[in-house]
């Protein structure tokens, strides 16, 4: 399992990378998630580019703690991204993780060759009581049903709800406050970056109209709905999304 170290702490990702790699994606995770939340992405998408998905720090197998802000996982993300990357590369992000990627493309557009955003938008305000659950070190009942489109397998959200239990409330709090301070709906016009916006048809976390607000506002942005899907439409529609990605790629290779 690879691993980066600066600051004294280690950070774990995956990766592949075919034979001659032209182009890179970064994919950054969500609330509470980690890297193997994009191992589709990572195994497919890894026979054309150079692909890696990364623990966020606190996650996963990440070492450091998790951060409330989504600058501070925007500048974890620049300095893995400077040590592990020397090109320009594609930012996916995923719900927070989407965050993090419009943060960066604000902050540091020359780093980046595109962006891929992933059911998420540019505000994510987060309910009171979930957040006032998650500080109280409670998983707020029926989570998991949020996550994933309504006719899920129980025994998908038993797993998924397993693996919150392994995550902590500590990590979502933190996450989720992050994600509740985000709000760049304002300044979406002054990123000039190609980008594209997949949301899935049934996303309850961040419905279809966050998506669209977002391929409105874009400057140079694709809008696409995943039908059947919920919010973790990588894991639910993995082929799906994974030809949205490579097309995209391809089309904008520089």
């Amino acid at each position: 399992m690879p691993y980066v170290t600066f600051n004294g702490l280690k950070y774990h990702y995956l990766a592949n990378m075919p034979e001659s790699p032209g182009q890179a994606v970064v994919f950054i995770h969500g609330s509470g998630g980690s890297c193997q939340h994009w191992h589709h992405q990572v195994a497919a998408l890894g026979r054309d580019f150079l692909t890696l998905a990364v623990d966020l720090p606190g996650h996963g197998l990440s070492g450091g703690k998790p951060c409330d802000t989504i600058e501070d996982y925007r500048e974890f993300v620049y300095s893995f991204a400077e040590r592990v990357l020397g090109i320009p590369f594609f930012l996916a992000g995923h719900s927070m993780g989407g965050a993090v990627t419009l943060d960066f493309a604000l902050s540091d557009p020359d780093m980046l060759a595109g962006l891929i955003l992933i059911g998420t938008g540019s505000r994510l305000r987060v309910l009171p009581s979930i957040l006032e659950s998650f500080r109280e070190g409670n998983v707020p009942e029926n989570f998991t049903s949020f996550l994933y489109r309504q006719d899920t397998p129980e025994a998908v959200l038993k797993a998924a709800g397993e693996d919150m239990g392994k995550t902590g409330s500590a990590v979502f709090y933190s996450d989720l406050t992050a994600c509740d301070r985000f709000d760049v709906s304002k300044r979406l016009g002054e990123i000039e970056l190609p980008a594209i916006v997949i949301t899935g048809e049934k996303d309850l976390m961040t419905p279809v109209k966050y998506g669209q607000y977002l391929g409105d506002h874009l400057n140079n942005a694709v809008f696409e709905v995943v039908e059947d899907s919920g919010h973790m439409t990588m894991l639910e529609r993995p082929a799906a999304v994974n030809s949205l990605i490579n097309d995209f790629m391809v089309k904008n290779k520089k």
